[in-house]
């Protein structure tokens, strides 16, 4: 048994985030700009290059694997790499094998996720108007998103509900979301707009301290101690039972429990979302067959993990905010 990966604040670090791809089929306009560059497809980590990547950090104590984009499902033969994993499952070294996903592929894709022991998706989804829709993702098409949802319920994918909170744009959502969510038996969670990239987030910051509290005039809110491993801290709204999550990293500092880190499709290790500190994690990978030198560089990195992020939005002008866009780091 290898010694577990442990940070210098003696959080275990159990949970990757892996970017298989920085391209999209979207251009969320909080994600990325409309004529985005992205890295040259040489540039790329191979699909088995990210499976012994992946398959070392699981080695050294890592029990949840998240795959990210841009948009994971964009990514040629994908599902190689799924069903690569699927091993890890079924020695029980991995508990948990999950997709962060615009939605817009799962109509094709969700049966054999399902079928590779994927068991819930995250869809990012942050308004039922399709003239919205449109504008934000500025290609998407929200009948197709609508339409992949339904397919991954039915090939019995648990489907969870991200939506951005953008004061000015989907405020007036805000029960509508809730609601519809309840009705599909979907779970929703509300995500801050970070300060990553140039996304306007300043303008339309919406903290989520307002939003409950307007859930809290229509709902009675019972805060639950509940935590999935990730940043969410849930309430639940007592007259229909439902579960809300809210992902706060700027008016609630969630770093304390922090035992996340993020690779990237081209083998960067960023150990925290708000700062810009990495590790190549490239050149170890292809020195050597042998993963000593990369089970080195992984310890190393991890050591460098920092108690907290920077970002602020205290004042007017946006502190800690990050240079590279969010689709770069996969979320």
């Amino acid at each position: 048994m290898k010694q577990p990966l442990t940070d210098p604040f003696a959080r275990a670090i159990r949970y990757l985030r892996v970017s298989v791809t920085d391209r999209c089929d979207f251009r969320c306009d909080y994600c990325m700009v409309e004529d985005m560059q992205f890295l040259p497809r040489a540039d790329l980590l191979s699909l088995e290059e990210l499976d012994r990547l992946c398959s070392t950090f699981i080695r050294l104590g890592v029990q949840k694997l998240r795959i990210t984009g841009g948009e994971p499902l964009v990514r040629r033969n994908i599902m190689a790499f799924f069903r690569a994993m699927q091993r890890h499952l079924a020695s029980g070294a991995l508990q948990e094998l999950t997709l962060t996903t615009n939605g817009s592929q799962l109509g094709k894709y969700a049966a054999e996720l399902a079928e590779c022991g994927v068991k819930r998706v995250n869809v990012s989804l942050d308004t039922l108007d399709a003239a919205k829709f449109a504008a934000i993702t500025r290609r998407g098409r929200l009948d197709q998103v609508l339409a992949g949802i339904k397919a991954a319920t039915d090939a019995g994918l648990r489907v969870k509900i991200n939506a951005v909170a953008l004061k000015g744009v989907n405020e007036d959502e805000l029960f509508p979301l809730v609601e519809w969510c309840a009705a599909q038996g979907h779970d929703l969670t509300f995500i801050e707009v970070m300060p990553m990239g140039d996304n306007g987030a300043l303008d339309r910051y919406w903290p989520l301290t307002d939003l409950a509290a307007r859930l809290a005039s229509r709902f009675t809110l019972t805060e639950l101690a509940e935590r999935s491993g990730g940043p969410a801290r849930y309430v639940r709204l007592e007259q229909t039972g439902q579960k809300i999550g809210l992902i706060t990293p700027l008016t609630h500092n969630f770093c304390e429990s922090c035992n996340r880190v993020r690779l990237t499709c081209t083998g960067q290790l960023f150990m925290c979302l708000g700062q810009e500190d990495s590790a190549d994690l490239r050149a170890p990978l292809r020195a050597s067959p042998s993963d000593a030198g990369l089970e080195t560089a992984i310890r190393a990195a991890i050591a460098r993990k920092p108690k907290g992020h920077d970002f602020d939005y205290s004042r007017q002008q946006v502190t800690g905010r990050m240079s590279r866009p969010m689709s770069h780091t996969g979320g």
